[in-house]
């Protein structure tokens, strides 16, 4: 008897060559690229009222789509919300089935399709309407129903797909996708949008840190290393050493900085004069020391410590009395580097 449990072999094909592989990515690349590029042409007067519409918007701007065309409302949906616009996605299909409930005649609608032909957009255009809704479609078909019943049309139509049978959405997925990032980029500017806003947007993670984390919130306002002008070497010593910061501001008897002094400074000034009892902290100071506001961002600090080449900066006030030090070590250990 013949056994039937033979199991059937899954032919290997090594038709397919690394040079044709290569050649492929690169057509999809080409393709892509010129999809994106053909937008700039698109782009004029239809472009400035749907940033206008959505930067005076004051409700929502609700993005919505199917398939492919609803991922990257998604991510549309979320740049804007991370840039200042409040923006939700609504899936077309269950808006049909009662998350309509959550539009109001103040929101934006925005409908992303490629075709601009479907049955939901044609179900759910009609409520959008009757609630007054401004509508704004992102479209591969300027002449679809989706187009014809939009309040503002924007073209991201391409001449071909990557996919090689021009079915799967590749091309016109990553066109839509731009003029996406373009709205939001545009309404980001005209809301002058800044760091800081973005920050409060962004709280957790190293972004949020490098944002948010000012010069004070790493200042150790318990040691902060201090010495007078007529200070002595041995003073000067002591403070550095029990302050551990491998520096110290001078103050003068106002308490205003006028110098600071570097563990390096005193090697240095110890080659030159080994009678170190006769040295005074001003004979050692640098008198101009680098300085930055309590309030500014940790990031900044980090930046001009890589461009001046120094390890720390003293934190004054508006009269330049000291109110602590950052050090480069203070940034590492807040993820800010």
């Amino acid at each position: 008897m013949h056994s039937n449990n033979t199991t059937a072999s899954v032919p290997i094909s090594n038709a397919y060559s690394n040079e044709k592989c290569i050649a492929d990515a690169k057509r999809v690349v080409g393709i892509e690229a010129a999809a994106v590029k053909a937008l700039e042409t698109r782009i004029g007067a239809a472009f400035v009222e749907v940033v206008n519409l959505m930067y005076n918007c004051s409700g929502r701007i609700v993005v919505t789509g199917i398939g492919k065309s609803g991922i990257i409302g998604k991510k549309l949906a979320a740049t804007l919300s991370s840039t200042g616009t409040p923006a939700v996605f609504l899936h077309a299909t269950e808006g049909l089935h009662g998350d309509l409930g959550m539009l109001r005649s103040e929101d934006v609608v925005v409908c992303i399709s490629k075709s601009g032909n479907n049955s939901e957009f044609d179900l759910l255009i009609p409520h959008l309407r009757r609630m007054g809704i401004r509508l704004v479609a992102l479209c591969g078909n300027m002449r679809s129903k989706l187009a014809e019943s939009s309040d503002f049309v924007l073209d991201v139509s391409v001449k071909e797909e990557a996919c090689p049978l021009d079915l799967a959405p590749t091309a016109s997925t990553t066109a839509t996708l731009v003029m996406g990032d373009a709205l939001a980029v545009a309404v980001l500017e005209k809301r002058q949008f800044s760091a800081e806003d973005f920050a409060l947007r962004h709280p957790a993670g190293t972004l949020g840190r490098k944002l948010l984390l000012r010069a004070q919130d790493l200042a150790d306002k318990s040691r902060i290393p201090v010495v007078f002008e007529d200070a002595n070497f041995d003073e000067v010593l002591t403070e550095i050493s029990h302050k551990r910061y491998g520096a110290t501001c001078v103050i003068n008897p106002a308490g205003i900085l006028v110098g600071f002094i570097t563990d390096g400074d005193l090697r240095r000034i110890l080659r030159i004069n080994p009678e170190h009892w006769s040295i005074r902290a001003r004979d050692i100071m640098t008198d101009k020391p680098k300085t930055i506001a309590p309030d500014t961002m940790a990031v900044k600090a980090l930046e001009m410590m890589e461009n001046f080449s120094i390890t720390q900066l003293v934190i004054i006030d508006e009269e330049r009395k000291p109110l602590g030090l950052v050090h480069i070590h203070d940034l590492i250990k807040a993820g800010i580097t």
